[in-house]
């Protein structure tokens, strides 16, 4: 305990959200220090990150789909989880040394949020990416308490707490009592499907081929879940299908509402489906509290209003939900004496 007080003064502990299209990294004091795309640019057929591995993160994300045949830009976590073991340390290598500093003389502890419906060997990987890429020790935070902590809500108090945390690969729906869990919902249905759809929509209406990026744009910039009193449209420029020269074609934000349908309407199921698991008292709970929305997902138009539809609860969306996640780490780290007791480490393993 007296070491770890000791290491504390020489380095920097930090929490990480280590999301499938952002990861953000939070210090205890200073709040969000990094905000950057979970992405990495290697030579093709190795895992040599380029530019001396400093093609992480906003560089490589430029390069998406936009890469020579000796490049691959990836994005190493796939639903929430990593699928690419060695990119991922390399990524997580990367933000510790830009945030810790070269010169820091130990190594830091780290607070990683992850989704809530991962397995052991899922958690293995986050364990053994963090150890590898320079932490002293890891500690493990489930995503929506993670939320609820960043977004303000009395998660420690005898009262239901709803959070709905809408990432890149997975929408987190948990309504938490008492400092813990007490129903939770992981559904591997959020934002990067909501772009996989509009990509599918570009395809079958306009025989237009766009890319991850571009389907991201259209969804920022005119995407919605429910019809709005400002329907707008855009120009799309792509590839077409038929004569595979590049092209432009003009689209509207209903149409868009239309597209995705799908993924929202799988979001609005889980978040009624976990409702329905609520204790009596918990449910009679959250007609006072409501719902609270977190995530980069939350900030598609209209999706407060979908879901106060369906569930006839209050919908609201947190202060700044982009950075929710990461800002519970941080202030989890401002307890971590207190709370480390009910975290997993890689003792638990």
């Amino acid at each position: 305990m007296f070491w770890d007080r000791l290491t504390g003064w020489f380095t920097v502990d930090m929490g990480i959200d280590l999301g499938t299209c952002n990861t953000l990294v939070a210090v205890r004091g200073q709040g969000i220090v990094l905000n950057e795309p979970s992405v990495v640019a290697v030579r093709k057929g190795t895992n040599q990150v380029l530019k001396n591995g400093q093609a992480v993160g906003w560089v490589a994300k430029e390069m998406l789909g936009k890469t020579p045949g000796s490049i691959t830009a990836i994005r190493p976590l796939k639903d929430g989880v990593i699928s690419d073991f060695e990119i991922t340390e390399a990524m997580l290598s990367y933000f510790i040394r830009k945030v810790n500093g070269k010169s820091a003389i130990t190594r830091p502890r780290v607070v990683i949020s992850i989704p809530s419906g991962i397995t052991a060997v899922e958690k293995r990987a986050v364990f053994d990416s963090s150890e590898h890429a320079g932490a002293r020790a890891t500690y493990l935070i489930e995503e929506p308490v993670a939320a609820a902590i960043g977004a303000g809500l009395p998660f420690a108090e005898p009262t239901a707490s709803m959070i709905v945390d809408i990432g890149g690969g997975t929408t987190e729906v948990a309504i938490m009592s008492l400092a813990d869990i007490a129903v939770c919902e992981s559904v591997r249905v959020a934002g990067d499907d909501m772009d996989e759809a509009i990509i599918s929509h570009m395809k079958k209406t306009y025989n237009l081929m766009v890319g991850e990026q571009t389907a991201e744009r259209i969804k920022i910039e005119i995407g919605s879940a429910a019809q709005a009193s400002d329907e707008s449209s855009m120009e799309v420029r792509g590839r077409d299908m038929i004569s595979g020269l590049p092209r432009k074609t003009v689209i509207t934000s209903e149409e868009i509402r239309e597209a995705l349908q799908e993924p929202v309407g799988a979001i609005v199921d889980t978040v009624t489906r976990t409702l329905e698991k609520a204790e009596p008292e918990l449910a009679a709970d959250l007609v006072e509290n409501g719902i609270v929305l977190a995530g980069g997902g939350a900030l598609l138009r209209g999706i407060a209003t979908v879901l106060q539809k369906a569930t006839g609860l209050e919908c609201r969306l947190a202060d700044d939900p982009l950075t929710c996640v990461a800002r519970g780490t941080a202030i989890y780290l401002e307890n971590i004496d207190l709370w480390k007791d009910t975290l997993e480490t890689d003792q638990d393993f």
